[in-house]
């Protein structure tokens, strides 16, 4: 979980590869109305999220024998409605700046969903998870192995 360019996607993806786990791409669940809004550049709002968050934690639910889960779960609300579907889901935390959050949006395909506009936006609603329980708190800087190896130490895998 993170602000957008933190690099959700492709540790998610690591993830899911070692554990043997179907990966759930987050932005693959947006609705086309929240994907017409954040292309025309404005920020997704709490009732926009909502039915969002519910499609998550339905899939996660769906997966009895694990999932792994990409996807900003910026505020703690989202974080609960999403733990209230699957009690012993945990978060890794890709920690990442401003700026270099940023950069790495603006470096995208221009065809991606999320514009480098809305990234200020993703600092101002995100609410940091360190300190909740089973949360374990990454710096998204790191090299994409070593973030991989630490998630699944943390894991127990």
């Amino acid at each position: 979980m993170g602000v957008s360019g933190c690099g959700k996607s492709s540790l998610g993806e690591a993830l899911a590869g070692a554990l043997g786990l179907p990966l759930i791409e987050g932005d693959a669940f947006h609705p086309q109305d929240n994907i017409r809004k954040m292309r025309s550049g404005l920020p997704l709002d709490d009732a926009d999220r909502a039915g969002w968050l519910d499609c998550l934690a339905r899939e996660l639910a769906a997966h009895p024998g694990g999932a792994v889960l990409s996807c900003s779960a910026l505020k703690r609300a989202y974080r609960e409605r999403l733990r209230a579907a699957v009690p012993r889901l945990r978060f890794v935390f890709l920690e990442i700046g401003r700026e270099e959050a940023r950069a790495r949006v603006q470096a995208r395909a221009p065809a991606h969903i999320f514009p480098a506009s809305l990234v200020d936006s993703q600092f101002e609603a995100l609410e940091s998870p360190v300190g909740e329980p089973d949360v374990l708190a990454v710096p998204a800087a790191a090299p994409l192995p070593q973030l991989r190896a630490q998630a699944l130490a943390w894991l127990g895998a």
